[in-house]
């Protein structure tokens, strides 16, 4: 595997065309995640100056986090990524029919294994593959790209070790393309986010590209809550190690054994919201800033939420973007959606 970093339009493509030329899988290091420490600390001491405090859910994805969150996946109780990978199976086909030869570019990709049925679709149909992942965890993008590599050899990976946004000059100038965004991972953004993330994704597409996306839907409470609270306790564990990973990177001497994860579904706002509450008296420290935050013993910091959706309401609110649903696929139980849109006028 070869590793480069960029900075800019400029040094992205000539990157990016390098890694055509001369690799088949690359990643490159985006200049937004050049002090990943500073960055995590700045986020922290930002989020827990906040009324109530909410925590970024991106650093959730260290590489302890990015693992946990993939055994998450396989409980039982975890329907979303099954779910989302058996519609992909039966329709991936019909998907590379209808957008053409194009390169694929993923946001927030993790492992990609969902994203192998896709491949394997555009594989049988296209030659010169290329896909794109991108992530903010580096362990997730090198093992993924070995993975493929092994599996389809004649696949080129290159891989964007960066944010969403580091993606907008790719999108910009990989035309025509299918950008492709699984795991309904737009639900955990707030409405705000969410508009900004569909404005610049808009502005950055050609007429003509495609756009993927995965919602997972309103459905009964008791298969949320049970969803984000497996028996095994995985996702607890995946809670608590934002303040394991607080603790080693940023010296935050939180005592672990007295949080608790918190996880349950909001029917007002339609979204699942995942907390620690302290189950004593604790003070966070931040040493490198001099800042240090009180809580309570009750009191609560929210990691993450994650919005459900209803399927009208998602194409009506997407073809104000310009983007335009050319099929909308669904599992038999309407559990969770994939949408395939189309970048218009």
């Amino acid at each position: 595997m070869h590793y480069a970093a960029y900075s800019g339009f400029q040094r992205l493509t000539e990157c990016f065309n390098d890694a055509l030329e001369k690799h088949k899988n690359i990643v490159l290091q985006a200049g937004s995640l050049q002090d990943p420490v500073g960055d995590f600390e700045t986020s922290v001491a930002n989020s827990l100056k906040q009324s109530p405090p909410v925590l970024e859910c991106r650093f959730l994805y260290d590489a302890r986090g990015s693992s946990l969150y993939e055994q998450i996946t396989k409980q039982p109780e975890y329907y979303p990524t099954r779910t989302e990978a058996a519609i992909l199976q039966k329709n991936a086909a019909e998907i590379s029919t209808l957008t053409g030869p194009c390169t694929l570019i993923e946001l927030g990709s993790g492992s990609s294994i969902k994203t192998d049925y896709l491949l394997s679709a555009y594989q049988s149909r296209y030659t010169n593959i290329c896909y794109t992942p991108i992530d903010i965890s580096a362990n997730a993008l090198k093992d993924a790209g070995r993975s493929i590599i092994q599996q389809r050899p004649q696949v080129q990976v290159v891989g964007i070790h960066g944010t969403y946004a580091d993606s907008f000059p790719l999108i910009r100038c990989a035309s025509p393309s299918l950008i492709i965004f699984l795991g309904s991972t737009i639900g955990n953004f707030t409405p705000e986010e969410e508009r900004i993330f569909w404005s610049d994704i808009a502005q950055n597409m050609q007429v003509g590209d495609h756009f993927l996306l995965g919602v997972d839907l309103v459905k009964d409470t008791e298969i949320l809550d049970a969803a984000y609270n497996d028996k095994k306790g995985v996702t607890a564990q995946f809670t608590r190690n934002y303040f394991v990973r607080m603790n080693r990177e940023l010296l935050s001497a939180i005592d672990l054994d007295k949080i608790a994860h918190v996880a349950f579904f909001n029917p007002a706002r339609e979204q699942m919201e995942i907390y620690i509450e302290f189950l004593s008296d604790q003070t966070i420290t931040l040493p490198a800033l001099q800042q240090s935050f009180s809580f309570t013993r009750g009191e609560r910091i929210m990691l993450e939420i994650s919005r459900k959706f209803r399927l009208n309401k998602v194409m009506e609110n997407l073809s104000s973007y310009g983007l335009h649903p050319l099929r909308t696929y669904t599992d038999e139980q309407d559990w969770f959606g994939l949408l395939l849109l189309e970048k218009q006028e």
